[in-house]
């Protein structure tokens, strides 16, 4: 995997934005600390952009959210906060053990009757809540394994309603989107997705370049129509 190499003035910044403007609460500080105890990679989305994805769903009105990629619920927290009281969340993680954190975590932060982690592949979850007939989602936030990235905006269009939401987090990758040699699996695979988002049929998409203390980034912003 691209090692990422956030400059100390990018870190600051985002500091700064956080405090000033983001206002983090314990419960962001407690799913970041529990991470880091449990040894799970500090990947986790930024305040700052936590923040947006909470935004967005209230700017967007959604009521039915999914997930791909909970790791510990740091961004299922700021989702669901921006969600209203009959609103939902369906997060899809992979590993047990993240799972268990972030169970935690959405608990800890009021939000456990909101919140739907379902266990496995997301590929096979995503498969499953199709066979369900779920209603449609207003919203999907994607971040999880990026060489099944076009996979999962699939799922997303056919799961989403029309007028939903798509945000795909980590398009840059440090730029390796330039030179995907540099981390084939990775890179390869958000190229394949961003060639898709301006292809797709049912996508109206742009991208967002970020630098933070995750490093030289970005993130799509989709509307399925």
């Amino acid at each position: 995997m691209l090692e990422h190499k956030p400059r100390p003035e990018w870190t600051a910044t985002e500091e700064f934005l956080s405090r000033v403007v983001v206002h983090p609460d314990p419960a962001m500080e407690q799913a970041i600390r529990s991470a880091a105890e449990a040894g799970m990679p500090a990947i986790e989305v930024a305040p700052n952009a936590g923040k947006l994805l909470k935004l967005l769903v209230q700017l967007s009105g959604a009521r039915r959210v999914l997930e791909i990629g909970t790791l510990a619920g740091f961004s299922t927290i700021w989702i669901g906060r921006g969600l209203p009281d009959d609103g939902t969340v369906v997060t899809c993680e992979y590993l047990p053990k993240h799972a268990e954190v972030a169970w935690a975590n959405i608990d800890f932060a009021g939000l456990g009757e909101k919140v739907e982690i379902r266990l496995g592949p997301a590929l096979d979850t995503l498969a499953a809540l199709e066979e369900e007939g779920r209603e449609p989602f207003d919203f999907i936030f994607i971040d999880a394994d990026k060489e099944n990235n076009s996979r999962y905006l699939d799922w997303a269009v056919r799961l989403g309603r029309p007028g939903a939401t798509v945000v795909l987090d980590n398009t840059v990758w440090e730029g390796a989107v330039l030179n995907p040699d540099l981390d084939p699996v990775n890179a390869r695979g958000i190229v394949d997705a961003l060639k898709m988002l301006g292809e797709h049929p049912r996508l109206d998409a742009t991208v967002i370049q970020t630098v933070g203390s995750k490093g030289w980034d970005g993130f799509a912003l989709a509307r399925i129509t």
